[in-house]
């Protein structure tokens, strides 16, 4: 296991709520509903290995690898049961973690995320692209899964953010955490997970449709899906406001039993 970097923002005390990343991203992801959040929430952000300013140690992973590495944050901070919100390549984690380690799962949150992504040949061909030649050349086409067309040409200088950010993630990393991806299938573990369960799906999202979160909520006992418009990939970044609110109205129900 690797000793992620992480942050940590909002008071003392209160409920902590762990936020993981899409494949290509950092913490920086969750940045438009980080003042939200910590009004209410100690927020506990973390870069996967090989991504940010994590260790980069050699592929490739398995998504037990990056599950294991997030169980070993939880313990070093001294956390024994958060709410956890994951993102793509974060929603696979915190599915594993919620069906491997229950007890450390309060409530969940899925976003724009898949409990099986293949083919594997296609994520092993990925990889294989980014060892040969760096990031660069998966880049336009990651970009475009990421936000709808008429967001991008609309914020040019959030996409050129983002592509900054997917450009920065070690080849390495990238690649060893695609190999997690194309060989990870979770769909016979999802009626193991207990916690309360949010999904929410982009309702143009290429990368993961709104298929997979249907049946990831079809899958989980008692969860909700919820569908957000004009939204691709990155739901966080393209629709900070609605994702925020969700998430906000979501945690909030269980409130109460946190404190």
């Amino acid at each position: 296991m690797t000793s992620l970097h992480y942050t940590v923002d909002g008071p003392d005390g209160a409920p902590v709520l762990v936020l993981s990343g899409s494949l290509g991203t950092t913490t920086e992801i969750w940045q438009p509903q980080l003042d939200a959040l910590t009004e209410r929430y100690r927020v506990v952000r973390y870069d996967h290995r090989g991504h940010g300013r994590s260790p980069v140690p050699p592929g490739p992973y398995a998504l037990a690898d990056l599950g294991g590495d997030l169980l070993e944050l939880l313990d070093h901070l001294g956390l024994e049961r958060v709410h956890l919100a994951g993102t793509s390549l974060g929603g696979m984690v915190a599915m594993w973690l919620a069906a491997h380690a229950p007890e450390r799962v309060d409530r969940l949150a899925l976003l724009c995320t898949s409990a099986s992504l293949g083919p594997p040949e296609v994520w092993a061909q990925r990889a294989a692209t980014v060892r040969a030649g760096g990031v660069a050349p998966v880049v336009d086409g990651v970009i475009d899964r990421w936000f709808t067309p008429g967001f991008a040409a609309a914020n040019q200088g959030v996409v050129a953010w983002a592509r900054r950010m997917l450009e920065s993630t070690p080849p390495e990393g990238y690649a060893g955490c695609c190999a997690a991806i194309g060989t990870m299938d979770l769909t016979g573990a999802l009626g193991r997970i207990g916690a309360p369960t949010l999904v929410v799906a982009g309702a143009d999202d290429p990368a993961t449709p709104v298929e997979h979160g249907r049946l990831i909520a079809d899958r989980i006992p008692g969860a909700r899906l919820e569908v957000v418009p004009d939204a691709a990939h990155l739901a966080s970044v393209e629709r900070p406001a609605a994702i925020t609110a969700l998430l906000l109205d979501f945690f909030g129900k269980g409130a109460a039993d946190d404190r």
